[in-house]
């Protein structure tokens, strides 16, 4: 099969007729796949130019899970360190009607052995994004009805960490309505024990609660010493009665592990500063928290 070949059926992909088992076609495929890229991989051993074979790979693949998709308009693999376990754009929503605009994309992760847990994350990356995008449509068509407005909405997904043993994912949203809120959540995964990693599972006990929030209340006033516009809702620099003032953070606060295998706790916007600093995140010194972590496998 040639490059022309692989454009033609591309082509025919974007113009096939779209039925209507929309919902039915994308969870039977996530449950009964698990988006087993190597599959289709496969199908394409023959080929002789490694390149040649990627490109069919994908078009072959987008064919076969996303012809019955309303709004599928892209699927491609986000480059990643592993060659294993990876994050594709599954499915992708957008509406561009002048002031009201929004752009979904659909988060998928394939590679792993797990598929109980591959599944269910997949399908709740996919139910998020129905679930927004159903907001969005009934908003606008009530918005609409008033007179018109301005509304937006962004989601997408972005990829933290991605090593031998760890893969850290961030999914964010974005409104828009006259001023823009934006929230994350993060997966943490252990790609050899293929688990999903929560915040009490990384410690001993539930001391690492006081712990981190007198290190994160630590690096707010240190910042705002060192730079007067970094405002932190906290003692010491925020006023009591004008804003609620971050006292310590929850047992299953948002966090991912960087790069360097430090934990990293985050804040949405709005939720321990002004809006104008935006979501932030607070390093966390792994000294600090040496003595109650379970172990070091996954923070040095």
């Amino acid at each position: 099969m040639n490059r022309k070949k692989i454009e033609q059926l591309k082509k025919n992909y974007l113009e096939t007729p779209i039925p209507g088992e929309l919902d039915f076609v994308v969870k039977k495929t996530l449950k009964e796949s698990g988006l087993n890229m190597s599959k289709h991989h496969n199908r394409f051993m023959g080929l002789k130019v490694a390149a040649a074979s990627l490109v069919a790979s994908l078009a072959l693949l987008v064919i076969g899970v996303n012809t019955s998709l309303v709004f599928a308009q892209t699927m491609r693999k986000v480059p990643l360190v592993s060659s294993i376990v990876e994050v594709l754009t599954f499915r992708e929503y957008t509406i561009d009607e002048g002031t009201f605009n929004a752009n979904l994309k659909v988060p998928a992760i394939s590679g792993l052995e797990n598929k109980d847990l591959e599944n269910s994350l997949n399908e709740e990356y996919l139910k998020e994004n129905e679930k927004l995008y159903a907001q969005f449509q009934a908003e606008m068509e009530d918005m609409k009805e008033k007179g018109g407005g301005h509304l937006g909405v962004d989601s997408g997904f972005i990829v933290k960490a991605d090593n031998d043993r760890i893969l850290s994912i961030g999914r964010y949203v974005v409104n828009t309505v006259g001023s823009s809120s934006t929230t994350f959540k993060y997966d943490t995964i252990d790609k050899k024990k293929e688990v999903l990693l929560t915040l009490p599972s990384l410690f001993k006990g539930d001391s690492y609660v006081d712990i981190i929030s007198e290190n994160i209340k630590s690096q707010m006033l240190e910042q705002n010493q060192a730079d007067e516009n970094k405002i932190y809702w906290v003692q010491g620099i925020g006023e009591e009665g004008f804003v609620e003032l971050f006292e310590k953070i929850s047992s299953e606060q948002n966090f991912y592990i960087n790069p360097d295998n430090k934990l990293v706790i985050s804040f949405d916007k709005y939720e321990v500063a002004p809006g104008y600093m935006g979501v932030v995140d607070f390093v966390i010194p792994t000294e600090v928290i040496a003595d109650v972590l379970v172990g070091n496998e996954y923070i040095k």
